[in-house]
Order: structure tokens, then C-alpha cells, then sequence
């Protein structure tokens, strides 16, 4: 899906509405992961949830990529951003490259790096908690770094050239009442 390109002066859309799109992204994802999860357990046969971690870790790094980069670099837009109205595209308003809706991809992982890191690196308790807060807190300090920016554009957008959109679909055609000649 290919359109014109979209003038390098358009505003970005709302911060609302792009964690909106991150918000449905998610619940999109949940799908995604949930089946490429049940494809790779029974791939690998995996009868312990505990073994094997790391493999399905990379295989789900891998198939997310794969959606990404497939929706980016045709048409930049996912499932959430099309019902959103959002699209991703370069500096000059055009579609992106697969090596550069890549970099994207990998890029993006800034949201959840930091977060995940520290709990790491600090070796605090593990619990569901913990890691909700501090994955919180990431996205939160993302989200006020994209404020600071003079276009509100996310970090790793400024990092790979791209930036986000609004999309609208094409008018409707209205319809024209038909009168019938039944009376």
C-alpha cells in the first residue's frame, strides 16, 4: 500500500492517542505472543515452562520483529495504528525500508530495556509487581522524554529517522437515496 508522501510540516498526532495505539498494540500482541508461545512449546516440545526460557525469549524476539517490520515496511501501520490512524514514515514522508523499519524495531525495545535492566542489574525481588512498577515507570519517563522533544517524537523515532502520523482512510462516498417505483 503505497500513497503519497506527507509534508514534513504536518503536526504529530497527540501523545493520547499514540498510547492509545501502544495501549490496543498490546492487546494485539497478547494474541500474537500467546500463539507463536503454544507454536513454539509444541515445536519443541516443551513440557515445563521453566525450560527453555531463553529459546522462546529469542523466538518471541523473532516473531515480534517480524510483525513489526512486515506491517512498518508495508503500508507503516500495524493493526492498532490503522484503528488509530496512525502511520510511521521517514523524515520525508515516505514508507519505510525493511533495514530501516529493522532499526526501528530494535530501537523501540528503549520503552522496556531500562526497566528490565534494573531489575537485573539490582537483582530486586522478581515478583509481578516489581516488574509491572518498574516497566511502568519506563514507559512513563519514555513518555515524558517524548515531551521535551520540540515535535513530541519518541526517542527512538528521533534515533532512526522516522516519525508518526495521522492517517485518515479516504472519505466515504455518500449514498443517494433511491427511490423505487413500487407505490
Amino acid at each position: 500500500m503505497t500513497s503519497a508522501p506527507i509534508a514534513a510540516a504536518d503536526a504529530p498526532p497527540g501523545l493520547t492517542r499514540r498510547m492509545a495505539s501502544f495501549l490496543y498494540e498490546g492487546v494485539v500482541l497478547f494474541g500474537v505472543v500467546f500463539v507463536a508461545g503454544w507454536l513454539y512449546s509444541t515445536l519443541t516440545q516443551q513440557r515445563n515452562a521453566l525450560e527453555g526460557r531463553q529459546g522462546l525469549a529469542a523466538f518471541l524476539f523473532m516473531v515480534l520483529g517480524i510483525y513489526f517490520i512486515w506491517f512498518w515496511s508495508r503500508g507503516g501501520q500495524t493493526v492498532a495504528m490503522r484503528a488509530w490512524h496512525l502511520r510511521v514514515v521517514d523524515q520525508h514522508g515516505h514508507g519505510l525500508t525493511q533495514r530501516r523499519a529493522l532499526a526501528r524495531y530494535l530501537a523501540s525495545w528503549l520503552w522496556f530495556l531500562p526497566a528490565l535492566a534494573s531489575i537485573h542489574l539490582l537483582d530486586v525481588d522478581h515478583s509481578s509487581l516489581v516488574i509491572f512498577g518498574a516497566l511502568f515507570s519506563g514507559v512513563l519517563a519514555y513518555l515524558l522524554l517524548a515531551r521535551l522533544h520540540p515535535q513530541r517524537q519518541f526517542l527512538h523515532d528521533v534515533i532512526c529517522g522516522t516519525r508518526l502520523v495521522t492517517q485518515l482512510p479516504p472519505p466515504r462516498p455518500k449514498k443517494t437515496a433511491v427511490t423505487t417505483a413500487d407505490s
